[in-house]
């Protein structure tokens, strides 16, 4: 996908004087606002079933786009935009549903919807329901993704893998014993509490949707020129998941998330920021997984506890249509 972007959409792609563009491929643009920063982002979603344990499309396209705004370190959000595509045929209770979920995700996050837009498709031209969003916020201070210098360290602010996994075993049936749910929320509390924990020592944030948190790892590995040594075991896996990835023969690392990020921080401000999510719901289980070091740019180095291997990016998504 990738490399797609690069090649299609990104030949001539505009110049943002003092800002953040497209070029940068990051979670978001930001402008010059005055003496603030305004952040923009937008994303579609077209994830199959459009119903999953501990969440569906609706919910999904409103924490997803908070989610990308809180990566810019946006957390004030001015509103969102809503677009709706329809299959023709598309039961009428389902999409109530959708719309129901939508305000519910809403109220979680404390924002709106402020305008957006329906089209109707003919029947076979469209799968069901297709969402886009897009929204719009503030901030004083913009993380990049690619601030990562040697000895920087890496959060995760918890679990990996559940919102992937959740759907796999959704689609296989596997009958996985346990509660396999999808970790999908809005994460702009948390994320202000850390940014207020940790200031400008937060260096670098990015959640790691689609690819998982190898393929955000490597992003923002590469776009900082540095390595990142990840410590294994102290990744954390709930048993549910790590039985799913078994069965399925996939690396956690590679599936996506949708209510965790990924946190760079500089060594004196890692205390402060680990207390500040531990101290939220949504980041109890946060743990320190990795550090920055001098050597190739993107280099993703595992250290299994009993050796150390190269962490490749996915070459491609293993579970398609995951968000």
């Amino acid at each position: 996908m990738r490399n797609l972007v690069e090649a299609i959409f990104l030949q001539d792609p505009p110049d943002v004087p003092g800002g953040v563009g497209p070029a940068a491929m990051d979670d978001g643009a930001a402008l010059p606002f005055g003496n603030r920063w305004l952040v923009l982002t937008t994303d579609s979603y077209v994830v199959k079933p459009l119903f999953f344990p501990g969440g569906d499309i609706g919910r999904l396209a409103v924490c997803g786009t908070v989610n990308d705004l809180a990566m810019m370190g946006a957390t004030e959000v001015l509103g969102l935009t809503c677009s709706v595509l329809i299959e023709e045929g598309f039961a009428r209770a389902d999409l109530e549903r959708v719309q129901a979920s939508i305000r519910a995700a809403c109220r979680d996050a404390d924002v709106r919807i402020l305008t957006g837009d329906t089209k109707v498709m003919a029947h076979g031209e469209l799968d069901g329901l297709v969402l886009n969003t897009a929204g719009v916020a503030l901030c004083d201070h913009v993380v990049r993704d690619c601030g990562l210098q040697p000895g920087d360290r890496l959060i995760v602010t918890g679990t990996i893998g559940d919102h992937g996994m959740a759907i796999a075993a959704l689609r296989a049936d596997l009958g996985i014993e346990g509660d396999l749910r999808s970790d999908v929320a809005p994460l702009r509390d948390l994320v202000a509490q850390a940014l207020a924990a940790g200031g400008q020592g937060i260096v670098a944030m990015k959640d790691p949707t689609r690819g998982g948190v190898a393929s955000a790892l490597y992003e923002m590995a590469h776009k900082s020129g540095v390595t990142l040594l990840l410590d294994g075991p102290a990744i954390p896996l709930r048993d549910p998941v790590r039985a799913t990835a078994e069965l399925l023969g996939i690396d956690p690392l590679h599936v996506a998330n949708e209510g965790k990020a990924l946190i760079g921080v500089r060594p004196d401000a890692l205390d402060n920021v680990l207390a500040a999510l531990r101290n939220h719901p949504l980041g109890r289980d946060a743990a320190v997984i990795g550090t920055a070091q001098a050597g190739r740019a993107g280099d993703l180095v595992l250290d299994t506890g009993v050796g150390r291997r190269l962490l490749r990016e996915p070459e491609g998504e293993p579970l398609p249509r995951i968000c």
